[in-house]
């Protein structure tokens, strides 16, 4: 029985395969870290959003109890009462 040696080659990448790796790994894990702060940033911005509509909503009712359903111009504050159209009744 022959024996045939192989050339052994080591079990390890180059040294320029290995720090390409690394940088690339690098860049992966700060875009994931950046993605995780956008998402954070995300939360509080739509959190302070829900609180503005709520603002909105109050200050939208108490105009209501004072003028009565209007519309409000915002360039200079005039209003024009909404009127609502009556449904017509099938007999």
């Amino acid at each position: 029985m022959k024996t045939i040696k192989l050339n052994q080659m080591s079990n390890k990448i180059t040294e320029k395969e290995l720090e390409q790796l690394v940088t690339l790994k690098n860049k992966q894990d700060q875009a994931v870290f950046q993605v995780g702060a956008l998402e954070s940033q995300k939360h509080m911005v739509l959190h302070a959003l829900a609180d503005v509509n709520q603002e909105v909503e109050e200050n939208k009712k108490s105009l209501e109890e004072k003028y009565g359903k209007v519309s409000i111009n915002l360039q200079d504050g005039t209003y024009e009462e909404i009127v609502e159209e009556a449904e017509e009744v099938k007999a």
